[in-house]
């Protein structure tokens, strides 16, 4: 009786999956072209709001530091209430974060303009979540490739997000808004579109699914968990190269990244002309980052992922001397140092995420992962903030320096990894 009820199950939750996956597919997809968009305008528009060039890192900062921020709320919604609840409620922070940054916009206002780029970095939030999600339902032989759908499903709306900047700003001006504000009108309404997406199709719930057919556990969570997952993760002989891998790769992409737009804008000329550039050159980087991933995965099965993440740090460094001798009018140049930043920043994510699951059991992994994220947005945040005034006192060379010696810890760990192993 037990096989019976088994074989009219399956074909229902690989069913469910399916849908699970279409659903999370187009709804990241179409939220990675407000996503970027946003990255594209947001340092600039930091940089007008404040009349300075050292406030432009300001700006990116706040969404990098938001989606860090954001997504331990957003997965206690999660939790508690299911993957549906969590994604919707975290898109709907991020309309309001795009309504807000209008509004800043248009009163010239650092601290709103501020405040609304910090509830946008709840959009980033949610596309990690997505991808967790798409991983609920799965069965452990095709967990990767679920996940990998969804990835490539954020590489459509991140690579064609940035090139929308240009008619964001013909909508913004034709409703008598600054041109980069209006750029956030066009996020505000894809984010509305996905979080109604989410909340009408998303069902039934995959999290909640899978915990009634036993795939998960709804107990209570102990207090400073996060802290004890974390040391485990350190404690394991390949643990701090995954951690530190992905702390490193993230904090020097979004580094050199958030400063790029505000490079590039010292070319002069025409605005217009200049955001078309911008928006080809991230979407450049974006390719780089999740359009290549599943290769970088495969490669990490293949060599070892603390091979890939030594080539990750090889690629970081890469870009870091390409991107830091181009000028503002060299986007060719620019775009093969962000191409090479996108590539390192997958390489030391994919495989550093690879290293941090393999160091915990199944108990720790949700929240070692989650911890992991939390200290990767943080690292980001911190690059952004110093990324402005390294840009006002030394220039673009200046910020793709500081962010090489980023690398070193990373170096450091990998070096001392084989001796940790010995010892243990």
């Amino acid at each position: 009786m037990g096989s019976l009820q088994q074989d009219r199950t399956e074909p229902d939750i690989a069913r469910v999956q399916r849908r699970t996956l279409v659903v999370l597919g187009g709804g990241v997809a179409l939220a990675g072209l407000g996503v970027t968009v946003g990255i594209t305008a947001g340092g600039l528009l930091a940089r007008d709001v404040a009349g300075t060039d050292a406030a432009s890192g300001l700006g990116q900062t706040a969404g990098v530091l938001g989606a860090a921020v954001l997504a331990v709320p957003l997965a206690r919604i999660s939790d508690s209430a299911g993957r549906r609840a969590g994604l919707a409620v975290g898109y709907g922070i991020s309309v309001l974060g795009a309504v807000v940054t209008v509004a800043a916009a248009a009163a010239s206002s650092l601290a709103l303009l501020l405040v609304g780029l910090f509830l946008f970095g709840a959009s980033t939030a949610c596309g990690l979540q997505s991808r967790y999600a798409a991983a609920d339902l799965a069965s452990p032989e095709r967990r990767g490739r679920d996940l990998s759908l969804v990835v490539w499903a954020t590489t459509l709306g991140s690579v064609v997000g940035p090139n929308l900047a240009s008619p964001g700003a013909v909508v913004g001006e034709s409703l008598g808004l600054p041109a980069l504000g209006g750029v956030f009108v066009v996020s505000a309404v894809v984010f509305a579109v996905v979080a109604a997406g989410f909340v009408l199709l998303l069902r039934p719930d995959p999290l909640l699914l899978a915990r009634r057919l036993g795939g998960g556990s709804s107990g209570p969570r102990p207090r400073r968990a996060t802290g004890a997952a974390l040391r485990a993760v350190w404690a394991a002989p390949q643990g701090p190269v995954g951690l530190v891998a992905v702390v490193v790769a993230h904090s020097v992409m979004v580094g050199v990244m958030v400063m790029t737009p505000v490079h590039m804008g010292h070319a002069g000329g025409d605005a217009d002309g200049v955001l078309r550039l911008v928006g080809l050159v991230i979407s450049v980087h974006v390719a780089g980052m999740y359009l290549f991933s599943p290769v970088v995965g495969l490669l990490a099965d293949r060599v070892g992922a603390p091979a890939v993440v030594g080539l990750g740090g090889f690629l970081l460094l890469s870009a870091a001397a390409v991107a830091g001798t181009a000028g503002p009018a060299d986007p060719a140049q620019l775009a093969i140092g962000l191409l090479l930043l996108g590539l390192g920043w997958s390489c030391g994510l994919v495989a550093g995420s690879a290293l941090v699951t393999a160091s915990v059991g199944p108990d720790l992994r949700p929240t070692a992962q989650g911890g992991t994220d939390l200290l990767m947005g943080l690292g980001a945040a911190l690059a952004g903030v110093i990324g402005g005034p390294l840009l006002a006192w030394g220039g673009f060379g200046l910020v793709t320096a500081v962010s090489a010696v980023l690398v070193v810890p990373l170096a450091v760990v990998l070096l001392t990894t084989p001796r940790r192993q010995r010892s243990r």
